[in-house]
């Protein structure tokens, strides 16, 4: 309680100076749209964040590089394994900087360092084949 009557206190005495009309202006000018970013222009945009690594008690920034991400698909998933871009992998195989850490009946997920991908199945329930044990 005593916070938020210092805050309102505080407020209050920046502010007296305001007029209403003032206040009222300023309350207009942030509810206006404001003009954003172009899609295109973000996609040429370089990641701005760095990373630090330390090793030896020495710190490295390690500064992003701009590659090519692989386009990955998954086409099939059979006894424990997956079939992605024309691979046959199993768990901690490793495909396009991605390893592979989980095989569900409908999709998989991946691993690189701080990213995961996770990839599905076509969702057009005709493609899926289900194999029976007989009896």
């Amino acid at each position: 309680m005593k916070n938020i009557l210092f805050t309102t206190l505080i407020t209050s005495t920046i502010y007296a100076d305001l007029s209403m009309d003032q206040i009222r202006n300023m309350v207009k000018q942030i509810h206006n749209p404001r003009d954003g970013i172009n899609i295109e222009t973000l996609k040429d945009t370089q990641e701005p964040f760095v990373r630090l690594e330390e090793e030896n008690n020495i710190t490295t920034f390690v500064i992003p590089v701009d590659k090519e991400d692989t386009k990955l698909v998954l086409n099939a998933i059979l006894n424990n394994t997956a079939y992605i871009n024309g691979q046959w992998l199993k768990i901690d195989d490793s495909i396009a900087g991605y390893t592979l850490k989980f095989i569900g009946k409908k999709g998989v997920v991946l691993r690189n360092d701080n990213q995961i991908k996770k990839l599905f199945l076509h969702k057009n329930r005709e493609n899926f084949i289900t194999i029976k044990e007989g009896k």
